[in-house]
């Protein structure tokens, strides 16, 4: 059967902004977080990413010069253009720039929220893909009051129905094109969100997961927690790495699981979980990192529960231990020992696995793999062994 055409997924940044309520010498999106500008920080996640295949920005008039230091080095840019004088007309110039480049899905996105992840990028993706139109969202925790304009309270609505909405916010591109053409031609101009000009135009709207750390910087007071998230990284000093490694023989079955991604295979590897060597290694080197035991004691063979579980559970429980401590992952690199099934042409897919899972950025996964040369049990083709490093920081104490 022939694979499916991948999709050509394109961002729109959305920073023409002036943000008003923030002040200072300069927009918002271009003001300093850790030595970075949030701009640039926001274009980063998008560039790193390996399905976004294009990134136009919308800006202010008179901030090119601010924008080119921003986007130096952003490879997947496809250029800027000015925006409008609403969050809605800047939008639509967006899509218009797309045109040419007609891709299948559009996420636009707000510049000013630097802090969004891969894994956030990857729902909002698969949603519109599954829903054609599709926003990420939060449960409201808060009880929320409707009230008149002379402050009465009007109504509670029911909060489990409820939802704070964010950005990327994810489109079939021709979707979102005509919605807000259409919109346009009517004369409707104040529409928040290009989910209310897709639910204007008659489409329904998916909520799918959003992430609390996916703030949006609009006061003083955002901008003073994003410096204390952006310098969180440097201040965990204690950078412990960690070794693993695993082995797995094979046995009869038509596909294996490396790092992820389940690769079809005219044999299985042997193993009591889905014997996914290269999570393996990544797992124990994690925990070698905090000292915290190996992959048998958290999650033992003899115990029947892990009886054909998918070791991205493995992995992740390492990731979280290290968070729980108030550490964070730095960077994972393995190496798969074997000479079949062929790694080259898995390899994006496999490090996008590793980082979803990791919560981190593509770019601190490495992937590789060699041969033996025909020497020993890989070279006989008997199983496949993975090595793996991991490089974690931890708060000092």
């Amino acid at each position: 059967m022939k694979a499916p055409a991948k999709l050509r997924v394109a961002a729109l940044i959305v920073a023409a902004g002036r943000g008003s309520r923030v002040g200072g010498a300069v927009p918002k999106q271009y003001r300093l977080l850790g030595g970075q500008s949030v701009l640039a920080r926001t274009l980063a996640l998008f560039e790193q990413h390996p399905a976004i295949d294009s990134i136009v920005t919308v800006i202010g008039a008179g901030d090119e010069d601010l924008f080119a230091a921003c986007s130096a080095g952003i490879s997947k840019q496809a250029g800027s253009v000015p925006g409008g004088s609403t969050r809605q007309a800047s939008c639509l110039a967006g899509l218009k720039a797309l045109i040419g480049d007609r891709p299948d899905i559009v996420l636009l996105h707000d510049a000013a929220r630097p802090f969004a992840s891969p894994a956030l990028i990857d729902r909002a993706i698969e949603a519109a893909r599954a829903h054609g139109a599709a926003v990420p969202g939060l449960a409201v925790t808060d009880t929320i009051k409707q009230i008149d304009m002379d402050g009465r309270v009007k109504a509670t609505p029911e909060r489990s129905l409820l939802r704070a909405v964010q950005t990327p916010q994810a489109f079939g591109f021709d979707l979102i094109l005509s919605s807000h053409l259409a919109a346009a031609e009517a004369g409707i101009e104040t529409l928040t969100d290009d989910g209310a000009v897709a639910e204007w135009a008659g489409h329904p709207l998916h909520i799918f997961e959003g992430e609390a750390t996916n703030m949006k910087l609009t006061t003083e007071s955002d901008f003073q927690r994003a410096e204390q998230a952006a310098n969180d990284l440097a201040a965990l000093g204690d950078i412990r790495t960690g070794t693993g490694f695993d082995v797995h023989a094979f046995d009869e079955g038509d596909h294996v699981w490396l790092n992820g991604v389940k690769i079809p295979h005219e044999r299985a590897l042997k193993g009591h979980s889905d014997a996914d060597v290269g999570l393996h290694a990544l797992t124990d080197a994690i925990l070698g990192a905090i000292g915290d035991g190996d992959i048998g004691s958290h999650f033992p063979p003899s115990d029947p529960q892990w009886k054909g579980a998918s070791s991205d559970r493995f992995l992740a429980h390492a990731v979280g231990l290290v968070r729980a401590r108030g550490g964070a992952i730095a960077h994972l690199d393995v190496t798969l020992l074997c000479e079949a099934p062929k790694v080259g042409p898995h390899r994006d897919a496999m490090r996008a696995r590793i980082a979803e899972i990791a919560g981190i950025a593509v770019d601190r996964v490495g992937v590789k793999a060699t041969t033996t040369e025909g020497l020993g049990f890989t070279g006989r083709r008997e199983g496949i062994a993975a090595m793996a490093s991991a490089t974690v920081r931890l708060p000092w104490g």
